[in-house]
């Protein structure tokens, strides 16, 4: 894979770049949708209680305020990509971003539980139109040093989102803002939406790939159908027991990828414009990234789920207090984020191998601290672990997903987005489903002295998938490294 401070080949063309007299603000806007995506991923958890008590909400509803966005994100991103190569990606950027602050706005003045869940679906494809074009603006938009920085800029984003969405939002309902109560969790997003909208004309340049392709739309029926089939029980079968029509969707996930790939074969052999060119993954560095990410996202989205579950259900801690212990993780993450493009021209190619063993040394700490301290011991005992995993996250995130798109030649840089970012959310949920059975078969009936163990055991699957991130990349860093000499 190429290092994060690596450039695409010279023989791969670029799109335009945005303003050169304001590529700061550029950036800053495009980061600003990241953040309000990564977010309100993670902020609606901590609503969750309050919802039920203002709307009426009963659980099925409740798991479709959280399940349906991560749905209809993961159903929207490859298609995304798609249509930001042909219509114009500051064009996509700008409608995805303008409909998520409209749904948004929607979510916070839901005056029914229906009506929430079917906002936040829309707030789901909304964000999946933004971010692929997010992905290829700064990967056709930016060029060396600066490339690597933004990257750097982006993955940090990412992250606070992720690390201190939890927080955010316990701080929002305490507040009360307005009398808002859980509803400023969602029109947060208005100002910050408003004012990203106002500055694109000045920001982005309008970019594409170099010759406008068509929309082929029975791949883009068979990519929705095959992510819909694969990501729906991964979210809802745990809860409901995975009943037969939840296996039933995922070998008919199979089949339906098999036969999108199939299409897209066909289609590109004959001279036509697939929705995904499977060339890509003949690019042993975005193959190999892609890899890569699949591990690391499996592994993410899982741990903040079970970290929760540890401290509120097995610590007796409420949403704000467990947030607080989530700033550990958060330290660690921006004192390596920050600088991530620095250690990645210092490191190269062993920058997320050694991210990689940093958060499993962590998260073996961590377990460590939980075994020893169980539901009663100091919180202090989760810090050392807690910080060293964020240490490590801060090191793979922005490197990582820059491995994975900066060897794709610029007419394919919008499909690679859609992909990657694809990747992070079906592997998202596919994390949250296997380690499911693992914590909540350890569970059992739920008293606060299972969760150590069954926490511990969760750590244990984490970090043998953090050792196997590890040896994927250092595996890609050593090929490299011979091919190089």
């Amino acid at each position: 894979m190429a290092s994060a401070a690596s450039t695409l080949s010279p023989s791969a063309p670029r799109s335009a770049a945005p303003d050169a007299g304001r590529p700061g603000l550029g950036l800053l806007v495009l980061l600003a949708a990241t953040f309000m995506t990564s977010l309100d991923i993670f902020i609606v958890n901590v609503a969750i209680p309050a919802v039920q008590g203002d709307l009426g909400a009963g659980s099925a509803a409740i798991q479709w305020v959280v399940a349906g966005f991560g749905l209809a994100v993961a159903t929207g991103l490859i298609t995304a990509g798609r249509l930001g190569d042909i219509f114009g990606r500051r064009r996509m950027f700008t409608v995805g971003l303008a409909l998520f602050t409209a749904t948004s706005a929607a979510c916070g003045f839901a005056p029914t539980a229906g009506t929430l869940v079917a906002a936040r679906v829309l707030q789901g494809l909304s964000a999946a139109l933004t971010g692929p074009q997010v992905l290829a603006i700064l990967q056709t938009g930016w060029t060396g040093k600066a490339q690597a920085r933004a990257f750097s800029m982006y993955g940090l984003t990412m992250g606070v989102g992720a690390v201190f969405g939890q927080l955010i939002g316990g701080l929002l309902i305490k507040a009360d803002v307005l009398g808002l109560g859980w509803r400023a969790c969602f029109l947060i997003n208005l100002p910050v939406g408003l004012a990203a909208l106002a500055a694109v004309p000045r920001a982005l340049a309008e970019s594409r790939a170099p010759r406008r392709p068509r929309l082929d739309n029975t791949g883009v029926a068979l990519s929705t159908a095959a992510v819909v089939a694969l990501v729906l029980p991964l979210i809802q079968g745990r809860s409901l027991g995975w009943p037969v029509w939840t296996w039933l969707c995922l070998a008919g996930s199979a089949v339906l990828f098999a036969v999108f790939v199939a299409h897209q074969r066909r289609l590109g052999a004959t001279g036509g414009d697939p929705v995904l060119d499977t060339a890509l993954f003949r690019e042993r560095g975005f193959a190999a990234g892609a890899l890569a990410q699949l591990v690391f996202w499996t592994g993410q989205g899982s741990f903040f789920l079970i970290l929760a579950l540890y401290l509120q259900a097995g610590r007796g801690l409420d949403a704000l207090a467990s947030g607080v212990v989530f700033l550990a993780i958060g330290a660690g993450y921006l004192l390596t984020s920050t600088a991530a493009h620095r250690l990645a021209e210092r490191l190269g190619r062993r920058t997320v191998p050694a991210g990689a063993l940093l958060m499993a040394a962590g998260l073996g700490a961590l377990w460590a601290a939980v075994h020893g301290s169980g539901t009663s011991g100091s919180l202090w005992e989760l810090v050392p672990g807690l910080f060293l995993d964020g240490v490590g996250m801060g090191m793979v995130i922005a490197p990582l997903t820059h491995d994975a798109l900066g060897t794709v030649p610029a007419h394919l840089v919008g499909a690679a987005s859609g992909v990657v970012a694809t990747i992070q959310q079906v592997s998202g949920a596919l994390g949250v489903a296997l380690i499911g059975i693992v914590f909540y078969g350890a569970v059992g009936a739920g008293a606060p002295g299972r969760y150590p163990h069954a926490f511990g055991l969760g750590l244990a699957f984490l970090l043998v998938l953090e050792v196997l991130l590890a040896a994927l990349t250092a595996r890609g860093a050593g090929r490299a490294g011979a091919d190089a000499g």
